[in-house]
């Protein structure tokens, strides 16, 4: 018989005998794992109801134990289909002044917002816009902030305000409500400077008030020009308005005080608004030669004369001009009486701001030489009827009495702002753009 010779095992190969071992070895396995998790769940499925109301019980006590600890509570619901959530609002970019709208936004209420002063903490609020200090009971209208849809707009640092402002001269003309915004901007400039003995001066007149930090050598004025043009109520402020006579070619006895500002801020329109024609003289016309105009032609003829002025006195090279545009109200108009909340409706326009004068300010600063920033913030601010001075504020020097606040057909006014209030959004704006 012929002897097969022995087969020689391949290194690094097991024999077959024992592959076929482990593959049942772990067949076996799979089936008694299957059998054990089986069990498990037929376990699982027998709980009773007495156990599943402990386990309800020790959640509960889970959870008021997290909440005891001043912990947030948790989510009541929490999503698991990231298909169908809604994506996250797209980051909005820093401001940029020729790419972000100051006009598409809106109010948002902040509680817990600091406030910079208050009109008791800042001793050069007027105690017509002292609203707080004249007994106001409510005060959520000064926690509402402006919101830009697609930009951040910066916070007003006052210190960044004033390094800015080192050295030069900034000057507010206007009405009584550029008055306000120049006494806001103080403030708000003020609560960054120590109260050390000649740290800071304010001086006021009827005319011109000059706010300065010796620091910086900066200069914070206000001058008083409800036209921006001559007339004869300038210095008569209490002359009634059937009594004024605009000279609405004539600027210069104004003017001589605005040169030499590195920043001039202006507005006007209030005045103009007030039902009557205007009385209006030009050339060598006295006062008794004038000739009565509707309030938007005499709106052109005066901000054209103001246009020629800027054009030939400043130098865009060495100062900024702004023009305010702002919700102005309606004298006798009763809208912001007992008013609390703004109306946050998108897009609402209110009535307190003639479209046509409008028209005239945006078609005269457009065919200027010089570029004037004009800070549109009309909208914005027609929505904040929470926070006009309405009945508490004064009137002929003295504060509004309970009798008189319950007469508010009379007694309410709803075109200055409460200051603290809207002004500080407007000086925000502005120091956006500076």
């Amino acid at each position: 018989m012929v002897q097969l010779p022995a087969m020689k095992r391949v290194k690094g190969r097991a024999p077959l005998s024992v592959v076929v071992a482990i593959i049942g070895g772990l067949a076996l396995a799979g089936i008694i794992f299957t059998e054990d998790l089986r069990g498990l769940t037929e376990v699982k499925e027998k709980v009773t109801d007495k156990e599943k109301k402990r386990t309800s019980l020790r959640t509960v006590m889970r959870t008021s134990a997290l909440l005891s600890a001043d912990q947030p509570p948790p989510p009541a619901v929490l999503s698991v289909e990231p298909a169908t959530a809604t994506p996250p609002p797209a980051p909005k970019m820093a401001f940029n002044a020729t790419r972000c709208s100051v006009t598409d936004g809106y109010w948002a209420y902040d509680r817990s917002k600091k406030l910079p002063y208050t009109d008791q903490t800042c001793p050069y609020v007027d105690r017509q816009d002292s609203c707080q200090r004249n007994g106001r009971p409510d005060s959520d209208y000064l926690y509402w902030d402006w919101h830009l849809d697609d930009c951040l707009l910066p916070r007003f640092d006052p210190v960044s305000m004033l390094e800015k402002l080192r050295g030069k001269r900034i000057m507010f003309v206007g009405d009584s409500l550029q008055l306000g915004q120049w006494l806001s901007f103080v403030c708000l400039v003020n609560s960054a400077v120590p109260d050390t003995p000649g740290a800071k001066s304010m001086e006021r007149s009827r005319t011109l008030s000059v706010y300065t930090v010796k620091e910086y050598n900066a200069s914070i004025e206000f001058y008083w020009a409800p036209f921006l043009v001559e007339s004869n109520s300038d210095r008569n402020i209490a002359l009634g308005a059937g009594g004024r006579v605009l000279h609405v070619d004539a600027i210069e006895e104004h003017g001589k005080h605005w040169r030499r500002a590195d920043i001039l801020v202006f507005d006007s329109y209030v005045w103009w608004m007030t039902g009557y024609r205007i009385k209006s003289v030009w050339g060598s016309f006295g006062d008794d030669g004038y000739e009565e105009l509707d309030a938007w032609v005499a709106y052109r003829l005066g901000l054209k004369t103001w246009a020629n002025w800027v054009d030939s006195n400043v130098d865009p090279a060495t100062t900024r001009v702004f023009f305010m545009s702002e919700d102005w109200g309606r004298e006798g108009g009763i809208r912001c009486y007992n008013e609390t909340w703004p109306i946050t409706q998108r897009g609402y326009r209110g009535s307190g701001s003639d479209r046509r004068m409008m028209e005239v300010m945006s078609d005269v600063l457009g065919r200027m030489r010089t570029p004037v920033t004009l800070l549109n913030i009309t909208q914005l601010t027609e929505h904040r009827v929470d926070a006009h001075v309405s009945v508490y504020t004064e009137t002929g020097g003295l504060l509004v009495t309970d009798e008189e606040k319950a007469d508010p057909q009379r007694y309410t006014d709803c075109i200055h702002w409460c200051i603290p209030g809207v002004p500080d959004t407007w000086n925000r704006l502005l120091y956006a753009h500076l």
